[in-house]
């Protein structure tokens, strides 16, 4: 909870100083997005649209449709009708790096947007992922401090995949190191479609004959691919399953253990006040809260780095309270008694 009070008075500290940062109006802020496969980028783009709209700035957008050749040429578009900033959700952080390279020679500040793009160029905002891969395995491993684990990890060509594996194994590194834990696969998933990642669990239970204790996914998406393969064999709700983004789905706690809620309004909010705001001449290092930020390449980049929140039933209030899902919706189907937050 008191990372959770402490990003929401971050964005409110970021919100007043851009405010006054980004003066100039009738900016265009393009924004490409790598899809809209997943739920939570519809809410991302509705808080980013909105804080756009209000600043008096123009809202522009294309959706690659996880394509990164496709994103190549709606970045070039963007650029092309006008956009003073760009925001960027990579579909594959290295296939991006000329069009982003292009966007900076001609002097449009370039947002790297929840995913790394590795410019020294470019700002970086997302949440702290190595955080929430810590907050996954934990709520797993509280369930099932021993056992046999997959890991259904992200796609390979984001570095968020690594960035979340790095904060599981932290955590899990001392039982797996004693034998309490014997990993028994672990996979990437291509393009993070739930899909392939039911494809990769699939192949996990029939290799150890079903015996898989715990499953640490990397997102919702692939959690819920992972729960859909535990079902057909008549597993699901009895092997704890990680994820992250809050999906109302993954919140309906009946196969997901925890989901990593990250308030993707503020995520939203925030980077259209970034692109605004370097868009009106602000520099990186200037932006409220911009911390530096060592990628694995070892460029320096200025980040702004939102704190997550791990959601269980124990703590369905607080996405409840803060307006990201009813109560209607969240506790619908759950058992009378069963959770706090939905008698």
């Amino acid at each position: 909870m008191r990372n959770f009070a402490t990003a929401m008075l971050a964005g409110v500290a970021m919100s007043m100083a851009l405010s006054t940062a980004a003066i100039a109006k009738d900016k265009v802020i393009g924004v490409s997005w790598s899809n809209f496969q997943e739920e939570r980028w519809k809410t991302d783009e509705a808080a980013m649209k909105a804080a756009i709209e209000a600043a008096g700035d123009k809202y522009i957008s294309a959706d690659a449709q996880s394509n990164p050749g496709k994103q190549l040429t709606d970045v070039e578009s963007l650029i092309g009708q006008g956009a003073n900033a760009l925001i960027i959700l990579a579909q594959d952080a290295s296939a991006i790096g000329p069009a982003v390279e292009k966007a900076v020679a001609e002097g449009i500040p370039v947002v790297g947007y929840d995913r790394l793009i590795e410019n020294k160029d470019a700002f970086y905002l997302t949440f702290d992922n190595v955080e929430v891969g810590r907050m996954q395995a934990r709520g797993v491993f509280a369930v099932k401090p021993e056992g046999n684990y997959v890991f259904i990890k992200g796609n390979g060509a984001d570095p968020n995949a690594n960035f979340l594996f790095q904060g599981q194994m932290e955590v899990l590194k001392g039982a797996v190191d004693a034998g309490k834990i014997k990993n028994v696969g672990e996979a990437y998933t291509d393009g993070w479609l739930p899909a392939n990642a039911q494809r990769n669990m699939e192949q996990f239970l029939t290799a150890n004959n079903n015996k898989v204790d715990a499953v640490v996914a990397s997102n919702d998406g692939t959690a819920g691919g992972a729960i859909a393969a535990l079902a057909a064999q008549g597993l699901a709700g009895s092997v704890p399953v990680s994820g992250q983004d809050g999906d109302h789905a993954a919140l309906a706690l009946g196969t997901q253990t925890v989901s990593v809620w990250k308030d993707a309004r503020a995520l939203g909010k925030a980077a259209a006040e970034i692109a605004s705001a370097l868009a009106g001449g602000t520099a990186m290092d200037k932006i409220p809260n911009a911390t530096k930020f060592k990628t694995p390449g070892g460029l320096e980049m200025n980040t702004v780095l939102l704190a997550p929140v791990p959601i269980t039933k124990d703590n369905l209030n607080v996405v409840i309270d803060a307006g990201w899902v009813s109560k209607d919706v969240v506790c619908q189907g759950v058992k009378a008694g069963s959770v706090a937050a939905c008698n």
